[in-house]
């Protein structure tokens, strides 16, 4: 995920004198003189310019979609794996590339799946998901990717970082709502810096070619990503 750059500069007024023959002005009380002065925009902490690995116990995919109008179905990918090129001085020079696992699915179904569906040749629903043709078809296609392209910056911590993501062997461009978080150094590991993002998009499966029980399950797809980043030594 792309870096976004802090520029800012603080503001300053000038004080206008009063006209010879004007009476005097009387001391402002402090909350006047506090109004008057422009607070400063405060900076952003960035990591040092560095290869970044993603942290996956501290990171997370996940996905919803709305069911039948009534709530949006949550399920999440446990196995993914993300590498950050970040240099806080040039965001052209910033990259991101992930790929996920689509068998590691988790739905945290909690009822007897075969019990609700004993002519399905798959023993659970995480099972269903990751190899059914009709959902994420794993065993033909391994992998989603996402390989970012651009960035643009809307603020010191905010921004969108547009990318092909590859999905049931369908490419197509998709744009992140992206916030920069920070970086810490973990007292373990006091010279690595880590840091941290929060991203979402929104997308239709239907443009990669899943359509089963749309509009009943519906179309758009919102993914919502937390990450942390490790600085690769060397």
């Amino acid at each position: 995920m792309r870096l976004f750059l802090i520029s800012a500069s603080a503001l300053m007024l000038a004080a206008c004198a009063p006209a010879a023959e004007a009476p005097a002005a009387t001391e402002a009380a402090p909350a006047e003189a506090a109004a008057t002065e422009a607070a400063p925009v405060a900076e952003v902490a960035y990591g040092k310019a560095a290869t970044y690995k993603i942290d996956p116990t501290h990171a997370s995919i996940t996905w919803r979609v709305n069911h039948f109008g009534l709530a949006k179905y949550t399920a999440r990918f446990t196995t993914f794996d993300a590498t950050l090129m970040f240099n806080p001085a040039d965001v052209a020079a910033n990259s991101v590339e992930v790929t996920i696992d689509p068998a590691s699915v988790e739905t945290d179904y909690p009822g007897d799946y075969k019990a609700g569906h004993a002519d399905s040749p798959y023993a659970s629903w995480n099972e269903d998901m990751a190899k059914n043709p009709q959902w994420f078809n794993a065993g033909a296609h391994p992998q989603i990717t996402f390989k970012s392209t651009s960035a643009v910056q809307s603020s010191p911590s905010t921004g969108t970082v547009t990318g092909d993501l590859t999905f049931l062997g369908a490419t197509r461009p998709v744009t992140l709502d992206v916030t920069y978080n920070g970086v810490a150094q973990m007292p373990w590991a006091p010279d690595q810096d880590k840091i941290g993002f929060s991203a979402r998009t929104t997308l239709k499966r239907s443009d990669f070619g899943m359509g089963a029980y749309i509009p009943n399950i519906a179309d758009e797809v919102e993914i919502i990503i937390e990450a942390e980043f490790a600085e690769v030594a060397g």
